[in-house]
């Protein structure tokens, strides 16, 4: 959330701003994680069980382990990404409070 004291076209920029670049993230994640759940576990799991990893067929793998542990993964790196967003949303905006004079 904006600071009280940005100005209110600065606030509205920079939440626009903000959330696009939420989505973006989001919508990347998302799809790495259907890529890893549904692609990887159920349509391309006759082709993965060429392999192995751990004695058990590589598409098996990822139906019943590996699609939550991408999964895990994935909620870490949004939460380091959402970190550094916040903080780059934070900083922009009190340049802005710094530069506007308010």
């Amino acid at each position: 959330m904006p600071p009280p004291h940005a100005p209110d076209g600065a606030k509205e920029t920079a939440a626009h701003s903000y959330w696009r670049k939420n989505l973006r993230i989001m919508a990347v994640l998302l799809l790495i994680w259907a890529a890893a759940g549904l692609g990887a576990g159920v349509l391309f799991a006759d082709t993965l069980n060429q392999w192995s990893l751990g004695g058990y067929p590589l598409g098996f793998w990822f139906a019943q382990q590996g699609s939550i542990i991408v999964f895990v993964i994935l909620i870490l790196v949004y939460a380091l990404l959402m970190n550094r967003l916040d903080r780059e949303h934070h900083e922009d905006l009190e340049r802005e409070r710094a530069g506007g004079g308010a």
